[in-house]
């Protein structure tokens, strides 16, 4: 019936396995009262691993419970296991362990079959123009998402690109051109991640697609590299950008990576003909054949190749298609059937048929003729000679005929599938005409006779066709079910002109626009109206200026598809570090493009393009009461503006501004974080920042809180008597004071008075030292009678340490 309390608490708080971003994550531990009494309790720890905990003592009402804080650093991977002493009112002292494990955020590449760890991937050899492809696993080991990305490595040490690796070492320095012309050569065409950005949830494998499109690099000209291969060697990075929650890695250290070495060689087709690759076929007349048996050799010591001829009319192929092994050779039939006389010189397409990626979809490799072959083929077809009979024409004189009108040669005539109609002006002709045609129409048709068999075909309404002779107006037969009536012609005509003028308006309004235009480019207080670059001379453009803009160039970002190149990183990071700015940037997005542009969700290639670190501002040792400031980088080497924002609830911190920035298109700025602390000892704390309102960040915070320190440059001092002075008149030397904190020292020297008080003095006897400087303080020794030859002084710093200095005067007797 006494009322009691009786209180509570978990004996175990476990974080389970968490990876070492340097972020500070919190559990909560419940001490819970079941007694009818209010409880005090107190937690105190002594470990190793820096624990903060709130609060460490406090009151737990009766029927209540009491959320306790613990926070641990993820900085360092191992296992923690600490202990907490609790001591709880009317139950005494408790044990409360603290266990986690923290491990590295690894992120593997594992072969698709095998599973094992892969260190490098041999493409082997590969036509040019061609593709090839191998596949690989990624695998995040570790227990929390991971934000991945793959960069080429194009400036790596050991990397290669088009040198014949087997050649001699005396061969290869002197093809000195190539090297220099592939420091150019984009690198990111040549090799193909596909996807090159991804996130893999903890413990997951994802399916990469590698592939391998060498392409062939022209050497100086006279030198035959047709039998040339080309090797690569090239190393392909995975890095982890972020984890679950979209925190950034610390990209200005070196964040967690995987290298994989790609090697591959580029090689020509060698495909020869022989005959060719020019073909003569015999000479032959309409409906023979002449053939030519042509052998095709491979040449190639390490590939096959596989060949299509396109079809041309009047020659024939067999096989057309084929495939020929290594270092082998196949007959081929090349035949000349003409269909007509004359002389046929055509150029015969040979195609190269190989894998090669669709534009549409770069996963899928599509079987296509990626390399062609020109062959010449020169052929003759001869007339035949033709007995020609002649025959009596009794009828009416034919269209073709000899001299007299009499023979006609047979088979000579030309035929037509159309009905011959003759038509000329009636007012050429006015022989036999009808006294009733006399005052015809001068624009009547005149048809001859021979147009019955066409006289009954549709034709135009307002047209009238008379005879040659008599002009009587002939019959014109018109099909009613065929033909347009009035009202369906009147409206085609409408139609006609309804679209003729939509037509004619929107010209009219194009025109309209540009001229409007035109007028507001030139309509301002800058332009007088002259035409740009009229009677100016075009500049010379030089070698180096060409580079220059190659370069710029490269600085653009690519698509999605594309890899990420450390030397494009590297130079659009050169671009961005030098435009820094360091004030007047806004603080939230006001024109429409900054709205626009941070609104936007970035990919993990550009998260992995903007640099926002250190990771961990490391304050050193830091004075109380006093504030410090450690610069926050920011990088943007994107081409759109970014939205940071920072969010501070740690009252260290507090001083920290601004918290909001817009950063333009490659630019460079900083935010000075300000530190401010009243307590001793250890500070480990981490605030966050956000991208755009979407990508989260961390940034640690270290600082070690001490109190105010001065250094002396001895502790033990012999003063000599001064040279040009009265033997034994003065003793003097000097003593530095450091002050290596940063804060202002306030200092106070003491003599220590012994029995036979003291003949030392000090000047400065006190005063300050500023923060990082020092101070000569000059020290004095007065002989006298029974004058003590040592002494002692306290340096007394106020709110700081205590330092104690001997002297001793070096006193020589004369005898």
């Amino acid at each position: 019936l006494i009322p009691c309390c009786y209180l509570e608490i978990e004996s175990e708080i476990n974080f389970g396995a968490v990876i070492a971003n340097s972020k500070i994550i919190s559990k909560e531990i419940s001490i819970g009262n079941h007694g009818s009494a209010s409880g005090t309790f107190k937690i105190s720890y002594d470990g190793v691993v820096l624990l903060n905990i709130e609060p460490t003592s406090g009151v737990v009402e009766p029927k209540s419970m009491k959320m306790v804080k613990v926070d641990i650093c993820t900085d360092v991977p191992g296992n923690i296991k600490e202990v907490l002493k609790v001591e709880l009112e009317g139950h005494g002292c408790t044990e409360v362990w603290i266990k986690a494990v923290v491990v590295e955020q690894v992120l593997k590449v594992l072969g698709v079959s095998c599973g094992n760890t892969l260190e490098c991937i041999n493409f082997g050899p590969v036509y040019f123009g061609s593709s090839k492809t191998e596949q690989i696993s990624l695998y995040n080991e570790s227990p929390e998402c991971m934000d991945w990305v793959a960069v080429l490595e194009d400036n790596a040490v050991g990397g290669e690109m088009g040198i014949d690796l087997q050649r001699s070492t005396d061969a290869a320095l002197q093809d000195l051109s190539l090297k220099n012309r592939t420091r150019d050569v984009d690198v990111s065409t040549l090799i193909l991640c596909v996807p090159s950005q991804g996130t893999l949830l903890p413990y997951e494998k994802s399916l990469v697609t590698l592939c391998f499109s060498p392409k062939k690099f022209k050497r100086d000209f006279g030198v035959n590299d047709s039998s040339l291969k080309q090797d690569y060697v090239l190393f392909l990075r995975f890095e982890a950008v972020g984890n679950k929650d979209g925190y950034l890695q610390a990209l200005m250290n070196q964040p967690r990576h995987m290298e994989l070495a790609l090697t591959g060689s580029g090689l020509p087709v060698m495909l020869t003909f022989n005959p060719g690759p020019v073909i003569k076929f015999m000479d032959c007349f309409p409906g023979e054949q002449t053939q030519v048996l042509c052998t095709l050799k491979n040449e190639s010591e390490s590939l096959p190749v596989t060949f299509s001829f396109c079809k041309i009319a009047h020659f024939n192929i067999s096989p057309e298609k084929g495939k020929i092994k290594k270092n082998s050779a196949k007959d081929v039939v090349f035949s000349f059937s003409p269909h007509q006389i004359g002389t046929f010189k055509v150029k015969q397409v040979v195609d190269i048929i190989g894998t090669g990626l669709e534009k549409n979809n770069v996963q899928v490799l599509k079987t296509k003729s990626f390399h062609q072959i020109y062959l010449s083929f020169i052929g003759v077809c001869k007339s035949k000679r033709k007995n020609i009979l002649f025959k009596i024409n009794p009828g009416i004189t034919p269209m073709i005929s000899n001299a007299t009108g009499q023979f006609v040669a047979d088979g000579t005539g030309q035929c037509t599938d159309t009905a011959p109609v003759a038509v000329l002006k009636s007012t050429q002709t006015h022989i036999h005409t009808h006294w009733i045609n006399r005052n015809c129409k001068a624009d009547a048709l005149v048809a001859f006779p021979n147009d019955r068999a066409a006289s009954i075909r549709p034709t135009e309404r307002n047209k009238k066709y008379r005879t040659i002779f008599t002009k009587t107006e002939r019959y014109n037969y018109i099909d009613p079910e065929f033909s347009y009536t009035d009202c369906e012609r009147l409206s085609k005509e409408s139609h006609k002109e309804y679209y003729a003028d939509f037509i004619s308006s929107l010209r009219q309004r194009r025109l309209q626009k540009d001229a409007s235009r035109q007028f507001y480019i030139y309509n301002n207080s800058v332009s007088i109206g002259l035409k740009p670059a009229e009677g100016l001379m075009s500049p010379k453009i030089s070698i180096t200026d060409f580079h220059k803009e190659k370069l710029q160039f490269k600085m653009l970002p690519l698509d999605e598809n594309c890899l990420l190149t450390r030397r494009k990183l590297a130079a659009i990071g050169s671009k961005s570090s030098a435009k820094e700015v360091w004030s007047g940037l806004s603080t939230m997005p006001s024109s429409t493009q900054e709205k626009e542009d941070c609104s936007l969700t970035l990919t993990s290639k550009q998260l992995h393009q903007i640099l926002i670190g250190p990771s961990t501002l490391d304050f050193g040792d830091v004075c109380v009461y006093s504030t410090t400031a450690r610069k926050l980088h920011i990088i943007n080497n994107l081409l759109v503006h970014i939205w940071i924002q920072i969010e501070i609830e740690i009252d260290e911190l507090q001083q920290t501004g601004p918290l909001s920035q817009v950063v333009p298109p490659l630019t460079r700025t900083h935010i000075p974080i300000v530190f401010e602390t009243n307590t001793l000892g250890m500070f480990k704390r981490s605030f966050t920042y956000t991208i755009n309102k979407q990508h989260f960040g961390h940034v640690l915070v270290v600082a070690k809180a001490v109190s105010v320190e001065l250094e002396l440059s001895a502790r033990e001092l012999i003063l000599n008597p001064v040279p040009g002075y009265l033997a034994e008149t003065e003793f003097r030397t000097t003593v530095r004071i450091y002050n290596r904190r940063n804060h202002p020292a306030e200092f106070t020297w003491k003599p220590i008075i012994t029995d036979r008080r003291t003949a030392f003095s000090i000047q400065p006897a006190k005063g300050f030292v500023e923060a990082y400087r020092d101070l000569e303080c000059e020290v004095v020794w007065h002989p006298g009678f029974n004058s003590p030859e040592a002494g002692e002084f306290n340096l007394c710093v106020r709110k700081g340490n205590k330092i104690k200095l001997k002297c001793f005067a070096k006193v020589t007797v004369h005898t």
